[in-house]
């Protein structure tokens, strides 16, 4: 299969694992990214021409969190209006048992997504099939999404064409988990690269 000199790249976020990976990697609070400079910035390392940006998050309804509801709200608006395809699940909240460092446990209620990579994964494989784009650039480091890999690869292999899936996440000394999709090409973060691509609105009163 011949590789293809002009990359149509399609950039896929998760919105929750990119956020909570930035925290670990460079101890940012809050999900202060902006989506379109980091898929700028990395197809433009990469040499790849990029040409649509997918966005999906779970959202804390308003009753559960006011805060997180309202920042999200503004976030996703902004981004809608700037081009990038916007997907969203209202958050569930269970209660979960965490094990303190001096040996205790506490009960905390966390918010948990569902469907989210579900959705990732068939927008990954749909528009293989629809051959729209060369290279699915995905930042996140969610294993669950190592399957979406064998199956754009046996579409590429059916297709008779070039495909290539990567997985861009941040990186640092204080990053616990180092390592990208299975899988997939892995493309690192660093916090000179990141903090080039910090989101200049707040969200936030």
């Amino acid at each position: 299969m011949i590789e293809p000199q002009l990359k149509r790249t399609f950039a896929f976020f998760d919105g929750q694992n990119l956020f909570h990976a930035v925290k670990e990697a460079f101890g940012y609070t809050y999900p202060n990214y902006d989506p379109i400079l980091l898929a700028q910035n990395t197809c433009l390392r990469q040499g790849w021409q990029l040409d649509k940006i997918l966005f999906y998050t779970g959202v804390p309804a308003e009753h559960d969190n006011k805060f997180w509801s309202d920042f999200w709200t503004k976030k996703l608006a902004i981004m809608g209006t700037r081009g990038v395809s916007v997907f969203s699940r209202e958050l569930r909240y269970q209660n979960k048992i965490i094990k303190l460092r001096d040996g205790s446990q506490e009960s905390i209620l966390m918010g948990q997504e569902k469907g989210i990579d579900v959705r990732i994964a068939l927008d990954v494989i749909r528009f293989a099939w629809d051959q729209v784009f060369d290279v699915a650039l995905i930042f996140s480091q969610d294993q669950d999404l190592s399957e979406v890999a064998d199956e754009v690869r046996r579409l590429a292999k059916n297709q008779l064409r070039w495909i290539k899936i990567a997985s861009s996440f941040p990186i640092s000394p204080t990053s616990i988990n180092k390592r990208g999709i299975n899988k997939t090409d892995w493309i690192s973060i660093d916090k000179s690269m990141y903090d080039a691509c910090i989101d200049s609105k707040k969200y936030i009163a």
